[in-house]
């Protein structure tokens, strides 16, 4: 079983401040094991869905 967790991120406009936030969200994410599935984006937003294996409930 896979579980979820969508994350929105606010966009500066500015390249180099929303690279970086973009860049320590995916590394924050990926240390945790999740993996990215689907990017959205509208003007002022960036919304990035990601999945990892659940653990089994005991």
């Amino acid at each position: 079983m896979k579980e979820y967790q969508a994350v929105i991120l606010r966009l500066a406009r500015h390249q180099r401040e929303d690279e970086d936030a973009l860049t320590d969200l995916l590394n924050e994410r990926s240390r945790g094991g999740w993996t990215p599935t689907m990017m959205t984006q509208d003007g002022v937003r960036l919304t990035v869905v990601f999945a990892r294996e659940a653990e089994p409930e005991r």
